[in-house]
């Protein structure tokens, strides 16, 4: 019962984040759902279907502001590196990949605290291919691909709606792609299905207090609250 609780508490907690956000959920519930389930394939397995499931139920509400053409490139890019980082994960130790994880999310935070405005990524072919790779190395790995696309979307896109609407749509497209491969390795468990049911009241709670308060709260607050932790993140996953 105990674990069932803590998956639908950072369920709860990692939807809100996204919905305020737009970004932020698979960084959050991969620092807490590898100690949760019996392995690390299967929390990857999990955090793409909970983050499906909540950007699709999102992208529902904005999708009037989706411009699809911006997706084509770095949707492209990704589908190729996530296949091969997925395949890598199959034959992987989760040890080794969580002191990785530990790595990235504390240079992934850094990066977003001190320099993301001075190197702003632009809307070119050049960038959607880099920043689509890194999002594919970092789905199939750590199942948390949303960074660098974020980097792209909040350059490429004219609004914070329309920056909204096209995250959504790369993470639910991009979580459909991933979740084929991590069935067909073996990722997709019962336990799996039983932690999901566990985790959706959570996601509708998170979707609900988030939009409640997305024009109310200082986003760039709630942004550096999470890059902190973040980092803190980071180092528990090296211990």
């Amino acid at each position: 019962m105990l674990t069932a609780f803590l998956i639908f508490l950072s369920s709860l907690a990692g939807s809100f984040l996204q919905r305020v956000c737009g970004f932020g959920f698979g960084i959050f519930i991969m620092t807490i759902l590898p100690y949760l389930m019996p392995s690390y394939q299967e929390a990857t397995a999990l955090s793409g279907f909970l983050s499906l499931i909540q950007s699709g139920i999102v992208l529902i509400s904005v999708r009037k502001f989706l411009n699809i053409k911006n997706l084509y490139g770095i949707f492209l890019t990704f589908c190729v590196f996530s296949f091969f980082a997925i395949k890598f994960v199959s034959v992987s130790e989760s040890n080794n990949l969580r002191i990785i994880l530990g790595v990235v999310l504390i240079f992934l935070a850094m990066y977003f605290l001190f320099f993301s405005k001075k190197a702003a990524a632009k809307p070119t072919l050049k960038w959607q291919i880099s920043l689509g790779g890194l999002s594919g190395v970092m789905g199939g790995l750590f199942g948390m691909h949303g960074p660098a696309a974020v980097v792209y979307f909040l350059s490429s896109e004219k609004s914070k709606e329309n920056y909204l609407a096209i995250a959504q749509a790369y993470f639910v497209i991009t979580n459909i792609y991933m979740s084929f491969f991590r069935a067909e390795y073996g990722f997709v468990t019962t336990k799996v299905g039983f932690a999901l049911l566990y985790a959706l009241p959570g996601i509708f709670l998170g979707i609900f207090f988030g939009k409640k308060i997305f024009d109310k709260i200082n986003s760039q607050t709630l942004k550096k609250i999470i890059y902190y932790y973040m980092i803190l993140a980071g180092i528990i996953q090296m211990i």
